[in-house]
């Protein structure tokens, strides 16, 4: 059985060692010569400065609760950059004082009642992959202990409906044993965020977590049939439609609530029959303007590819192990229905009017692979890369955003000005790459990657200013503070100037109404003192 990292992203077995590690080492070697690429180790388990826990379970609640400090280390941090670093360095910080796992709905009632009489903070927990800030207890200074609530226990696919294509499951099952379950009806909720093996469906639901595909169901939003949610003042199910004029929609009231509302117990999801079709192609570009243009016209072409991720030259380098001056843009198809080689080829005529030219789907050798498949083996190590690249004092970092088409060169230039500012006041050497991760007829999501070579015990502050100077850039340039990571603690500020005023002021109410102790998540979307 894996071992799940203290410390890091993923598994212990599935880290970056060997000859990969030596790869990675020497690629960025080369792309940064200065960098100071010591590996620096981890800090054992048990010499960690772990406070004692404040406040006990009842009896009655006493069989889930679980006080074990590796435990309640695991579920005091989320996966971003920082939180990596901190753990390396052992600045651990806040931790929960127990960690609780819910088996039942009642279980969930049970432990909200105990922490609203009680006065404690309690803080929802699917698997932890929050780069946001999301699950730290880091604002409840204030309350007498908090308790971080577990939701992985709710791991079952409930019911399914064949002929609705929908099916009732738990929010605390992961990505894989969700699909498993499918499988056997040849289904599939077809969501796989980039953390797929390691977050859970309540986590993606209160976070409105992006996809991997990247044009129609881009968010789980598309998908939710209908939610139930166990709120302090009671528990809220909405009515399984597949559409409905009847006034304010519940489940949006609960989704992106990031655990400060309620506490989502189980969904009925969309389903769709598993794809028997595949077509992919990988086209590159002399130009990027170009590219972006082409790009721009696929999306409102109504192909609607599966995949349209239209990577900068230094992202395609990087990696897809792909020199192409204006980059590269990775396309794929698929259904359940029906070929798709059809879609393809005009996507790829779209792509040569704006000089686009295609690299063979199917490559002779593994020297000249196609960048799409170069790409997706990268896309699913890059989180495992990442935490290789902290260790050595790398800054190593993604920030994403949305747009309309006829803003984003001015939102793309105003980030890499800040970003290369920000990289002369830190005093680090770096990268700024950029790539989309989903399309819309009316905009694209800018995904960015940072990659400097830092100061080791001080990259946390300097990702930091870095971080803050192309938020403030986002802001400032009318694209949206996150379009799919969540808002946590760390997007607050930005969130705060995004979000209308009246919408602001309804979201205090609702906080108000539904949890009266101000127990849920603490920090996150709002803040206590703000209620007037």
């Amino acid at each position: 059985m894996a071992t799940r990292s203290w410390w890091g992203w993923g598994t212990v077995e599935d880290a970056v060692t060997g000859a990969e590690r030596t790869a990675l080492t020497q690629r960025i070697a080369a792309l940064l010569p200065e960098a100071d690429l010591t590996i620096h180790q981890p800090p054992a388990l048990t010499a960690l400065p772990i406070s004692q826990s404040r406040t006990r379970a009842p009896h009655s609640l006493a069989g889930l609760a679980s006080y074990d400090t590796a435990d309640r280390v695991l579920h005091g941090h989320g996966q971003a950059f920082r939180d990596i670093v901190r753990n390396l360095l052992g600045r651990i910080g806040d931790v929960p004082d127990l960690v609780v796992r819910p088996r039942t709905d009642q279980d969930v009632v049970d432990v909200l009642d105990w922490c609203a009489t009680a006065g404690l903070a309690v803080i929802p927990f699917g698997g932890g992959t929050s780069v946001v800030g999301g699950v730290e207890p880091r604002d409840c200074h204030d309350y007498p202990g908090s308790v971080a609530l577990d939701l992985t226990a709710l791991d079952q696919v409930l019911e399914i409906d064949r002929t609705s294509r929908a099916a009732r499951i738990q929010a605390g099952i992961l990505g894989p044993a969700l699909e498993s379950a499918l499988r056997p009806h040849d289904l599939t909720l077809r969501h796989f965020p980039q953390s797929f093996e390691f977050s859970t469906l309540g986590g993606w639901l209160a976070t409105r977590a992006g996809g991997h595909y990247a044009t129609l169901y881009t968010h789980i939003d598309d998908l939710l049939e209908s939610m139930r949610v166990v709120t302090p003042v009671g528990v809220s199910e909405s009515r399984r439609l597949p559409a409905s004029g009847a006034g304010p929609a519940p489940d949006r009231l609960f989704l992106g609530s990031e655990g400060t509302l309620g506490v989502i117990t189980e969904a009925w999801m969309r389903l769709q029959d598993r794809p028997r079709w595949r077509a992919k192609a990988s086209v590159l570009f002399d130009d990027y303007r170009a590219a972006g243009d082409a790009t721009r016209t696929l999306a409102q072409s109504g192909l609607n590819p599966a995949n349209c991720r239209l990577l900068d030259p230094a992202e395609a380098f990087l990696n897809a192990g792909v020199l192409a001056a204006g980059g590269a843009l990775v396309l794929g198809f698929e259904s359940a229905d029906h070929p798709v080689d059809d879609a393809l080829r005009r996507a790829v005529e779209i792509c040569a009017g704006f000089g686009g030219r295609t690299r063979d789907v199917a490559p002779a050798t593994a020297s000249d692979a196609d960048p799409s498949d170069t790409w997706r083996s990268s896309f699913l190590r890059m989180p495992y890369q990442r935490d290789a690249l902290a260790a050595q004092s790398m800054i190593t970092e993604t920030f994403e955003t949305a747009c309309t088409w006829d803003r984003f060169d001015q939102l793309r230039a105003a980030i890499e000005t800040a970003a290369a500012d920000a990289f002369r006041a830190t005093g680090v050497t770096g990268v700024l790459t950029c790539r989309f991760t989903h399309v819309y007829p009316d905009g694209p999501a800018p995904y960015f990657g940072v990659y400097a070579a830092g100061r080791w015990g001080s990259t946390v502050e300097q990702w930091d200013e870095i971080k803050t100077a192309v938020s403030e850039a986002i802001s400032a340039n009318s694209g949206t503070i996150t379009h799919h990571h969540a808002v946590g603690r760390d997007h607050r500020p930005w969130y705060d100037r995004e979000r209308p005023g009246p919408f602001a002021t309804a979201l205090r109410a609702t906080k108000h109404a539904l949890d009266p102790a101000w127990i849920l998540n603490p920090g996150v979307l709002i803040d206590r003192e703000e209620l007037s």
